[in-house]
């Protein structure tokens, strides 16, 4: 159960923006499962920051080999994965008992929190996730009540900035799945993930294509434009990665 001493001026905050420092989660293990490198780059260092230990499976099926062997305290789970819906997995932990303690949802659609909930998660986390104190409340306050009460205080708001090598890796793979799209799976895996990689790495034109590509494809229109935009916009970023 969290408790709170707070001065006058600290009344005024709203409580996301309190919390125990410097380091509040330490001892406890985080499974993220993310298919993005800059994504799942910047969850790393909210952990490093707060203290607590990382782990991270890039689908589902890789994140069942993590759960058959260790209980992580925290799972993170990006609701678009290669392999299928991250709801499902999310639903999964929570019908099983011993449940983890917590299970958080994260995605770049933010209107997928209500269903992310729904499915048994205990929080959402909109992408891009960079705020370090929103990171850690967002745990702490639904932690299970056994947890030992801490007093707390405000923290400065520090946001993370991935490396951008991550956000190559990411854009190398777009291309490279792009290269031999030919099957409707491939096109919305193709859109899912290139908006979520956009809103992380706060590209509005990038993300505007990509949600161009997933109405058209969800409308049933011809899609070469869009792919061919979507190529294009790709290519662009992966130059200006490379000069960095």
């Amino acid at each position: 159960m969290l408790t709170q001493t707070a001065t006058e001026p600290e009344k005024s905050l709203p409580h996301w923006r309190l919390t125990l420092p410097p380091r509040p989660l330490s001892g406890l293990t985080v499974l993220v499962v993310e298919d993005s490198r800059f994504a799942s780059e910047a969850v790393r260092l909210l952990c490093l920051k707060s203290g607590a230990r990382i782990r991270r499976a890039d689908c589902l099926r890789s994140a069942t080999r993590h759960l058959r062997t260790y209980r992580p305290a925290v799972v993170i789970v990006d609701l678009g994965l290669p392999d299928g819906d991250g709801g499902q997995l999310i639903a999964d932990l929570h019908a099983v008992e011993p449940r983890v303690p917590v299970i958080l949802a994260m995605s770049g659609d933010p209107d997928r929190a209500r269903e992310a909930l729904a499915a048994g998660a205990d929080g959402f986390l909109p992408k891009p996730v960079e705020s370090l104190a929103l990171f850690q409340q967002t745990i702490l306050t639904v932690l299970p009540p056994e947890t030992a009460a801490v007093v707390l205080r405000v923290l400065p708001d520090d946001v993370i900035r991935p490396d951008r090598s991550g956000l190559r890796d990411d854009l190398t793979h777009v291309a490279e799945v792009l290269s031999g799209a030919r099957d409707t799976t491939a096109v919305d895996y193709i859109a899912r993930f290139l908006a979520g990689v956009a809103r992380s790495s706060h590209d509005p034109a990038l993300e505007a294509a990509a949600t161009a590509l997933a109405r058209d494809h969800l409308a049933g229109h011809a899609l070469a434009t869009d792919l061919a935009r979507i190529s294009s916009l790709v290519q662009d970023r992966l130059s200006r990665v490379a000069e960095i």
